[in-house]
């Protein structure tokens, strides 16, 4: 299991000392989010400052972009650094695609996401290989790539691509298509098992990946003191209250309170929500341990159903430097 960071909300002059700093802690990959901060232009840097950091986007909003903004950034940052970057992609959910990026929010997201992909990929293959870039699709139909705009062959380019999601039909789609999946922070051991796992290998039995098994990453909860507890109290509280991820409450037959909690958010209630996450919710959704005992505790939890593991909190150089640096030797 390798155990990556997250980089926190921060301005672009502060990447390449936390790039730096990642690096030395040990950590095998750093990933960028799309919050409150372009998730792309912090990769750059990231490559510019760093040797042997993996990195990528955890995740970039794929709707909020055509396939080849997508292609065209990735293959850059591929090239730049090495071949260490990783595409990661998800779809957000309709109000944000509508009301936040003003971008239109497809009927089959699945099905759209599916055909941003191989779209990517043919212009990857336009790019490396000098096929005729022609992709048509019921979303995308791609098909002008004259040398001008061709920015040629690549020493890396095999780009992973790596999707993320709560639900089973973009599961079963990285099982079909993609490198990797990245399974959302709102999940219990029990969900990763009896729901995204196997909607991973059936999408594996008819998948057109060039490798053989779909690389799970996952963040986690992690409470190790009073404070800890109350900050992931509240964030599940705000995952649960989104109707897309009922279905993680739903299994635990905590779909009534999942109901509640969106009537609060819609109400704009925020400081009632968290009370009504219990502490028997809170150990399926967060895991709550000793300092000294994480990393046992990490590896207990996740071993089979994770192949990366970040933890909920960002890394902050400067933080808690020396805790940092002995959990990651523990995974090295």
């Amino acid at each position: 299991m390798k155990f990556d960071a997250a980089l926190p909300p921060t301005h672009l002059k502060d990447v390449p000392a936390i790039a730096r700093a990642a690096q030395e802690i040990g950590f095998d990959a750093l990933w960028t989010q799309e919050t409150q901060h372009d998730p792309f232009l912090p990769c750059a840097l990231i490559a510019e400052h760093t040797q042997s950091l993996n990195f990528g986007t955890a995740i970039a909003v794929s709707f909020a972009r055509s396939p080849a903004n997508l292609a065209y950034t990735a293959w850059d940052l591929a090239a730049q650094s090495g071949g260490r970057f990783i595409l990661g992609l998800g779809t957000q959910v309709k109000a944000h695609i509508e009301r936040r990026f003003g971008m239109p929010w497809p009927e089959s997201p699945v099905g759209k996401l599916r055909e941003q992909i191989l779209a990517i990929r043919a212009f990857w293959d336009c790019w490396q290989n000098g096929t005729k870039l022609s992709f048509r699709g019921e979303y995308y139909k791609i098909t002008l790539m004259s040398p001008f705009f061709n920015p040629g062959a690549i020493e890396h380019p095999n780009i992973p691509i790596y999707i993320a999601g709560v639900n089973t039909g973009l599961a079963h789609l990285a099982g079909e298509l993609c490198e990797g999946f990245h399974a959302h922070p709102f999940h219990s051991v029990r969900y990763l098992r009896e729901v995204i796992l196997p909607a991973i290998k059936e999408g594996e039995k008819n998948g057109t990946r060039t490798t053989q098994h779909v690389i799970v990453s996952t963040t986690a909860f992690v409470a190790t003191s009073p404070e800890e507890e109350s900050f992931a109290r509240m964030q599940i509280a705000f995952y649960a209250s989104t109707p897309s991820y009922r279905a993680v409450m739903d299994l635990h037959g905590w779909g009534d309170v999942a109901e509640k909690l969106s009537g609060f958010a819609a109400k704009g209630e925020w400081a009632e929500m968290p009370m009504l996450i219990t502490d028997e919710m809170l150990d399926e959704f967060c895991l709550r341990t000793t300092t000294e005992n994480l990393a046992a505790a990490l590896k207990s939890r996740y071993e089979g159903l994770a192949d990366r593991l970040t933890l909920y909190s960002p890394f902050v150089p400067g933080e808690k430097d020396e805790w940092w640096k002995e959990l990651a030797a523990e995974f090295s």
